[in-house]
Parts: C-alpha cells; sequence; structure tokens
C-alpha cells in the first residue's frame, strides 16, 4: 500500500490514484482533471477546505492546521 505523498491518504486501489496510475506517488483528490499533482496553493486550499467541512474550523485555524499537516508529507517538504 502506497500513502499519497501530498496528502497522507492510503491508496489500495487502482481508483485511489490519480487517473488510475499505481505508479503515481499521489491519490486521485490530489490530481488535476489532466493527472498532473495539484500545486502547493491548490491542495492547501482544498485541504483548508475539506477541514472545515469535516471539523467544523474557521478558515483561518483550518488553514493553519492544514499547512502543518502538509509540512509532514513529502511533497511539501521544503514548504512550498
Amino acid at each position: 500500500m502506497k500513502i499519497c505523498v501530498a496528502c497522507g491518504m492510503p491508496m489500495k486501489e487502482p481508483a485511489d490514484f490519480a487517473m488510475g496510475d499505481t505508479g503515481k506517488d499521489y491519490c486521485v483528490h490530489c490530481a488535476r482533471p489532466d493527472g498532473t499533482m495539484q500545486s502547493y496553493e491548490e491542495k492547501l486550499g482544498s485541504l483548508t477546505a475539506f477541514i472545515i467541512r469535516t471539523q467544523g474550523l474557521d478558515k483561518m485555524a483550518a488553514n493553519v492546521a492544514a499547512r502543518k499537516m502538509m509540512a509532514r508529507l513529502p511533497a511539501w517538504k521544503s514548504g512550498d
């Protein structure tokens, strides 16, 4: 099982991978429609929205939480 380098999601099935390509290191949720990986800002925006929706945090708190989470992931180790 692979873990998405951009969001940390476990990828078990081909449908979990970007474009269904099990050779990719990022998941379907971190891919753009053309199969390329989202930028740091794109992922930050979608992860912030996800945290707001699922945890009920306000936008500022969700953004801080998203940045902290992303800082631990391989795709964003450089911080951007």
